[in-house]
C-alpha cells in the first residue's frame, strides 16, 4: 500500500493540501489571494493615481498621463503581495485599506485635482 492510501496517524498529517477539506480551504485561500490581486490591486492603483494627479506639480493632462503610469506598477506590487503576504487575510486588507485611504485623501481636496 502507498504512502499517499493510508490514513493518516498524526493531526499534522491530516492538515496537509490534498487532503479533505483541507484541500477545499487551500483552494478557497488560493482564490481569496486572486481576487485579492486582481480587486485590490486595482483598487490600490486607482487610490494611487487619484491621489498622484493631486501632489505632483505638473500641468494637468502631465499629471494625469504620469500618475497612470506609476498607478501601473502600484498594481503589479499590489498583485504581487497578494501572494507574498502571511495570510489570505491580510492580502485582502492591506491593499483595500491603503486604497480606500489614498482615495480618501483624493476626495477631500477636489479643488487641487481641478487645477490647470
Amino acid at each position: 500500500m502507498r504512502r499517499a492510501d493510508r490514513a493518516p496517524t498524526d493531526a499534522a498529517s491530516a492538515v496537509r493540501p490534498g487532503r479533505g477539506w483541507s484541500r477545499a480551504l487551500h483552494a478557497l485561500a488560493i482564490a481569496a489571494r486572486t481576487a485579492s490581486a486582481v480587486l485590490g490591486g486595482y483598487l490600490l492603483a486607482h487610490g494611487f493615481a487619484a491621489f498622484m494627479t493631486l501632489a505632483l506639480p505638473f500641468a494637468r493632462a502631465d499629471r494625469v498621463i504620469a500618475a497612470n503610469l506609476m498607478a501601473i506598477l502600484v498594481a503589479c506590487v499590489g498583485a504581487l503581495y497578494a501572494f507574498a503576504a502571511r495570510s489570505a487575510g491580510r492580502a485582502c486588507l492591506l491593499p483595500a485599506a491603503a486604497g480606500t485611504l489614498l482615495l480618501g485623501i483624493a476626495a477631500l481636496f477636489p479643488e487641487h485635482a481641478a487645477r490647470p
